[in-house]
């Protein structure tokens, strides 16, 4: 792992520029010193989903003489790599498996043991509902099915009780209840994703699918579709290279004064996919979103400089950030 996350740094952009400037993990619980690893790799968050909060019935669905089959080895990962130097964590649960209401209250549960132990909650929680996989019984017949209006309200009620908090919904959803969601605080989606292995490279290969997807949307409609409801599709890494990461993106977070960096970055980072990739329909309607809302910056010494890294982003500079 360690060697495929140098590989994916080492490649560069024409002139030199880091082609991935950060790299997010989300990999099976290992101990503390294999989290050190990582973290000397300068890796952003890690990511890992308990699939259940149930103790009981989470050895109904794992195996138990595997190590995904330990509950408690399981539930402690991110206190190890919070202990081996990770500074933002991603944790998740697979709805669908128990009752909705028990996951999303372990869930807040887990965020207050981690902000009482490393001064740090979660920077992101997933929130993926089961869908069919081929070989998954219990995604032909949900044990405790959650329901779109179930769903809608859970999203609502984490954004509440974790306000400083990114959530993230995958392409498990349909285009229509993604769009909906983001009203209701998603605040990081993925887009043109493939779940079955070798996909990327093989369009034409269909099988062994982690899930079945919802949203077939390439990445270009998910961001016109973002632009549309007036919301900025960001790109932002400015936080993790500048060192706003873990207790110190929480302090700037809970108050609401990163929004002071984020707003900035996600331009600058909007118009450089604007430039590089969009397609001219998104260009058009992206660059219209921008000038609305630097036109709506109340502070002038701010919109100046926003309005400047604009114009030399336009001119062919990339990675500008606050």
């Amino acid at each position: 792992m360690v060697e495929a996350i140098r590989t994916t740094y080492s490649v560069k952009e024409h002139g030199g520029r880091d082609y991935v400037r950060r790299i997010n993990v989300e990999l099976a619980p290992m101990e503390v010193e294999d989290f050190a690893k990582l973290k000397a790799e300068k890796i952003g968050t890690y990511v890992c989903f308990q699939e259940t909060y149930d103790p009981l019935l989470y050895k109904e669905f794992h195996p138990a003489n595997t190590k995904k089959g330990d509950y408690e080895y399981r539930l402690t990962v991110m206190d190890r790599a919070m202990e081996g130097g990770i500074n933002d964590i991603g944790i998740g649960a697979l709805l669908g498996l128990i009752d909705y209401r028990f996951e999303v209250l372990a869930m807040m549960e887990h965020a207050h043991h981690l902000e009482s132990a490393f001064g740090c909650g979660p920077h992101t929680v997933s929130v993926p509902r089961i869908e069919y996989a081929v070989g998954a019984p219990h995604s032909e017949n949900i044990p405790s099915k959650v329901s779109d209006n179930d769903f809608k309200k859970l999203v609502a009620i984490i954004r509440i009780a974790l306000p400083y908090t990114g959530i993230i919904l995958s392409t498990r959803e349909n285009d229509s209840m993604r769009n909906e969601l983001c009203d209701y605080g998603i605040s990081q989606v993925s887009a043109g994703s493939r779940t079955n292995p070798g996909s990327y490279s093989h369009e034409e290969e269909q099988s062994g699918s982690q899930f079945t997807l919802g949203d077939h949307r390439t990445l270009d409609q998910v961001i016109s579709s973002l632009a549309d409801g007036g919301y900025i599709p960001s790109f932002c890494t400015g936080c993790y290279r500048k060192g706003r990461v873990g207790q110190d993106f929480m302090d700037l977070a809970k108050p609401g004064l990163i929004k002071e960096y984020c707003m900035p970055n996600a331009l600058f980072t909007f118009k450089e996919y604007l430039e590089d990739f969009a397609s001219p329909e998104t260009r058009t309607k992206g660059f219209a979103l921008i000038n609305k809302l630097v036109s709506e910056v109340d502070n002038k010494k701010l919109k100046t400089k926003i309005s400047g890294n604009l114009i030399t982003i336009q001119e062919g500079e990339r990675d500008i950030y606050f």
